[in-house]
């Protein structure tokens, strides 16, 4: 297929992958993403991660296209793409594997950019934007489970990609450090860059994502606003998901989740 016009989203047409031949894990799915924050939630096995994992060229369509800013990712690889498209992986362990915290997060910006300069400065602005700058010169795995996901983080971030996928982000994350990965993502979001996130958490999901898509067995069962989406019984239930606290309450105390919806415990 022909270049298409570059262009601020990300377009997916017709998507159809399968592990092995004609099973398919994600079947005809047509999408675009902007700029809105987005989440992508269903149970295990609905296809999120394999999704992402797509979109990062980690894994290349069986059928149709991916096009990230106007790059079919068919044309190029993961390493091309590390400028444009950031993965956090759920586990820190299939991301981490340099002995030191700085030289972790410098190895992304290193490859990037190809400037030591630029990379240790980038790395050092990450390391305080994920609250590690006084963990620098520790090993990685002498950091809680908590910190080395902030790792990952941090060195994602350090590369200045356009687009930040977050893998199960909350997972083992304590109430501080899930709040500062909201602040963090409000601040992505400031300055443009996509957020896009698969996760079971719908609280988190409804705190920080404008946009939700719900999958199951492979394909899109719901796309839209997040307050209607989580809002949706049926759909939830179809991929075993819990509604939000803060929409359950409205429904109890009987008032619109518009008027809770800053409420904080």
């Amino acid at each position: 297929m022909a270049q298409m016009v570059n262009e601020r989203s990300i377009k997916i047409e017709n998507l159809w992958f399968a592990y092995k031949s004609e099973e398919y894990v994600l079947k005809g799915i047509s999408l675009t993403i902007d700029e809105r924050p987005t989440a992508i939630v269903g149970q295990n096995g609905a296809g999120k991660t394999t999704f992402v994992k797509l979109l990062k060229a980690l894994l290349k369509p069986t059928k149709g296209d991916i096009w990230i800013f106007g790059q079919n990712t068919k044309d190029t690889t993961a390493a091309k793409l590390a400028k444009t498209v950031g993965l956090v992986f759920q586990n820190p362990s299939d991301q981490i594997f340099k002995s030191k915290v700085l030289d972790e997060v410098m190895f992304g910006p290193l490859n990037v950019f190809k400037d030591k300069h630029k990379a240790y400065e980038n790395s050092l602005r990450a390391l305080e934007i994920v609250g590690l700058s006084d963990k620098k010169e520790e090993h990685p795995y002498d950091l809680t489970l908590s910190e080395r996901k902030l790792l990952c983080l941090a060195s994602v971030l350090a590369m200045e990609p356009e687009v930040i996928i977050l893998d199960e982000p909350t997972i083992a994350q304590d109430r501080y450090s899930t709040k500062l990965i909201s602040e963090i993502i409000q601040q992505l979001v400031s300055l443009r860059k996509f957020v896009i996130t698969i996760t079971h958490d719908m609280d988190f999901v409804l705190e920080n994502f404008s946009r939700t898509i719900v999958f199951t067995d492979g394909v899109v069962i719901s796309d839209g606003e997040t307050e209607k989406v989580l809002s949706d019984d049926r759909a939830l239930e179809k991929a075993h998901l819990e509604v939000p606290w803060l929409i359950k309450l409205a429904r109890r105390i009987g008032v619109n989740y518009d008027e809770i919806k800053n409420l904080r415990v």
